[in-house]
């Protein structure tokens, strides 16, 4: 949670591939690059400096020469007016109180790609043999930043900013289910909790069953 020079803030979450060397410093690159770069700018340039964040840690990834690489998902919040960054198939989710979707990033993955043309569902995107590839990562010469349009949230609203630990083991109408009302840190709290269960396979009957570490923010506007 980044705050800035003026009224607006910055939610990150950076996950390392675990698949490549030295993830964790990756994705400590990614964050510590972000807030650097967000610490410093004014409200007016904001958008620039949360680009020339993630643009200085891909330079700094790629510098190390061991192949590491993250996974990054972006908010900026000012005025209740919200937009989304991301790489890779860390996300963002927004929804309304009554669980209607308001913003829901697409996993920058074969399985994401697939889904979105129609090919597959959401529950066989996250039962899918490649659902572990990533098509684009901070630390890569062919990084692509994907910006969300602007959006108003209102209050009531609940952001979700997740890694695939959380991702992958729910389909999105069950997250909405978890963190749509009611207070924020008990939300978070089940939402935590559960993902673990099904992480061990303790419940067969629902989807996911995916190990993996797990990092999620929840905001709402106050």
């Amino acid at each position: 949670m980044i705050p800035t020079s003026g009224d607006a803030i910055v939610l990150a979450v950076a996950d390392g591939l675990g698949g490549l060397p030295a993830g964790d410093t990756a994705s400590a690159i990614a964050i510590e690059s972000l807030a650097n770069s967000v610490g410093s700018a004014d409200a007016n340039s904001l958008r620039e400096a949360i680009l020339n964040g993630i643009e200085l840690a891909n330079r700094e990834i790629l510098d190390l020469g061991t192949g590491a690489a993250t996974t990054l998902a972006i908010v900026e919040i000012r005025s209740n007016i919200l937009r989304s960054y991301h790489v890779g198939d860390a996300g963002v989710l927004v929804t309304g109180q009554r669980g209607r979707r308001r913003l829901q990033t697409m996993p920058h993955s074969p399985t994401g790609y697939a889904q979105e043309a129609g090919l597959i569902n959401e529950a066989e995107a996250l039962d899918h043999k490649e659902r572990n590839l990533v098509s684009n990562v901070v630390g890569s010469h062919d990084l692509r930043i994907e910006i969300g349009s602007l959006l108003r949230i209102a209050p009531r609203d609940t952001v979700i900013i997740a890694s695939d630990g959380l991702l992958d083991n729910f389909l999105s109408d069950e997250i909405i289910e978890y963190v749509r009302c009611g207070k924020l840190h008990l939300a978070a709290n089940t939402l935590a909790i559960e993902t673990l269960s099904r992480m061990d396979g303790s419940e067969p009957e629902n989807v996911g069953g995916h190990p993996d570490d797990i990092s999620f923010i929840l905001y709402r506007p106050s």
